[in-house]
């Protein structure tokens, strides 16, 4: 018995630094396929049908991966002519951390600023997840807006065909996907 206990400890203790491993190497993929883009610009359209969302929906969707460093990434998402928005994925030690940059014309922060969540799983080197962070849920709460302190944001990159900006809760899902083969100039 005292052997089984010994043989199943030294198997925790290897594996323990190749999850950690793993985990990493999926984001640090993620971040590498982001950081592919860097420079470009891309259309994008919503593709899920949430009333809510035909605004969005109704006008030119446009990304542009640029401010791109080791360790953070910035990417502009204009709605039509609105251009305050800004996703900004950020590398945290064995984390990746997803915030949302909203500013006013004036260039100021809006009341809703700086959200987002931070990875708490692997992912893959395509897809990763970003549930809701602590400071996030007392801002929401704070403004009024509790239905969003179960948020769970997504982005994916699939090289060369899509990028996709995604949330998800009770009762909502929006997803923007994003054509990687046709890069925009205008």
């Amino acid at each position: 018995m005292k052997n089984a206990i010994t043989l199943a400890v030294t198997l925790l203790v290897l594996m323990v630094p190749s999850l950690a491993s793993a985990q990493t190497q999926g984001r640090d993929a993620f971040f590498a396929n982001l950081s592919t883009l860097c420079g470009q610009r891309f259309e994008g359209r919503v593709v899920t049908t949430d009333a809510a969302d035909a605004d969005f929906a109704s006008q030119r969707l446009t990304m542009h991966v640029r401010d791109c460093s080791a360790d953070e990434i910035r990417v502009p998402f204009a709605v039509g002519e609105d251009r305050s928005r800004t996703w900004v994925i950020t590398r945290m030690g064995d984390a990746l951390r997803l915030k949302h940059d909203h500013r006013g014309t004036d260039g100021k922060p809006d009341g809703l600023h700086w959200y987002g969540g931070v990875t708490n799983a692997p992912g893959t080197a395509e897809r990763q997840e970003f549930p809701v962070d602590a400071w996030s849920v007392e801002l929401f709460n704070a403004w009024d807006a509790s239905v969003s302190t179960t948020n769970v944001w997504a982005v994916e990159v699939h090289p060369g065909r899509m990028f996709t900006y995604e949330l998800r809760r009770a009762n909502r899902h929006f997803r923007v996907e994003f054509d990687l083969t046709k890069p925009i100039t205008d």
